[in-house]
């Protein structure tokens, strides 16, 4: 056997155990029991339904297609190595250097084995202690995160924000969409905390401020975590504006309380009272799910709310600006002296050092 032939045939075996360990042929199940679905004829009667199975079925899609590309791939190249033709070891060579490269990408996926790191992801943001600097933090960390989402050819939506006084924002919701978004994301959950010159003082002094990152598996199934409406306080009241003419004159605008945790989630942005019901619906629901992962509680009734006093002080990473450029995270130590690619959306780095801790 010559060295192409066994690096394809060690490649297939990684591969195949990792078609495995993917549960690549149980995904496929689950995917033709929805294309079924989507073939019936009443399918899009029940239009909300129809499109949260099509989303289901594209996101299954997208888990199988690239370790089944992958498998036909290394067969096709088996064939030719098999012919001994000589003047295709170049080429072929060429080729496996690229699957190998696609399963190093697809191994790496293999690392989301929590309940819910397939999931969407919701971002909630808070301005901490800092004052103007802190929201003007937010709004950093907001474009860090639309930078990312764009960068890896998801799709981020903001549902949500509230803007500061003079700059930045208080607080804000997004929510990204795309494989193992969840799986990815839920590192950066914690306390980050900026140092740098303010540009909000007179005297241009180095600032500490605070930004709270909240990283929630995004639940659309009601079913996956039921909730009792005794448990819940639903308050409507009119969204809040800038002025002119887009302001909001109806109460739209729905605040809900998860009485038995404390837990409050409030949504504006859009202009009917039901979408931003569902929308808060759903960002509970993420919330508490991310709390019985946290708490490890099978039961939502045996849930405490999140105790947000002592996370404040206990920061995952810091943003140094001044007096030199770095960015270190305290709970693996990886550090990136490039601040501005890190706050342009370059935190791959530290969401892969997460993962391998």
């Amino acid at each position: 056997m010559g060295p192409l032939s066994q690096r394809i045939q060690e490649l297939a075996a990684k591969v195949a155990q990792g078609v495995q360990q993917a549960k690549v042929s149980d995904l496929e199940a689950q995917a033709i029991e929805l294309t079924n679905q989507i073939a019936a004829p009443d399918f899009w009667q029940d239009n909300q339904h129809a499109q949260e199975v099509t989303k289901q079925h594209a996101k299954l899609v997208a888990h199988i297609e690239p370790w089944r590309t992958l498998e036909h791939g290394l067969n096709d190249l088996r064939e030719l190595a098999e012919m001994n033709d000589t003047e295709m070891l170049k080429e072929m060579a060429i080729q496996l250097d690229e699957l190998e490269k696609t399963y190093a990408q697809l191994e790496f996926s293999l690392r989301f084995s929590g309940p819910y790191d397939a999931h969407d992801a919701i971002l909630r943001l808070y301005a901490g202690a800092g004052g103007t600097d802190a929201q003007d933090w937010t709004e950093m960390l907001q474009r860090m995160y639309l930078r990312w989402a764009e960068a890896h050819d998801m799709k981020a939506e903001v549902i949500d924000q509230s803007a500061g006084e003079e700059a930045g924002l208080k607080s804000a919701t997004i929510m990204i969409s795309g494989p193992h978004a969840y799986g990815k994301l839920k590192g950066e959950h914690g306390v980050h905390r900026l140092v740098r010159l303010s540009p909000f003082n007179a005297d241009h002094l180095r600032q500490t401020s605070f930004a709270m990152v909240e990283v929630l598996p995004q639940i659309d199934e009601p079913k996956d975590v039921e909730l009792s409406p005794d448990d819940l306080r639903i308050d409507v009241y009119r969204s809040g504006g800038n002025g002119g003419q887009s302001v909001n004159t109806t109460d739209s605008a729905v605040r809900i309380t998860h009485v038995p945790t404390g837990i409050v989630v409030a949504i504006q942005n859009e202009r009917s009272q039901l979408q931003n019901r569902e929308t808060a619906m759903k960002v509970l629901r993420s919330k508490l799910a991310q709390l019985q992962v946290e708490q490890h509680k099978e039961r939502i009734d045996d849930l405490k709310g999140p105790n947000q006093s002592a996370e404040w002080g206990n920061q995952i990473r810091n943003y140094v600006l001044h007096p030199y450029t770095l960015v270190k995270d305290t709970r693996t130590k990886h550090e990136e002296h490039d601040a501005q690619a890190v706050l342009d959306g370059a935190i791959d780095p530290f969401i892969s050092a997460y993962l391998q801790k």
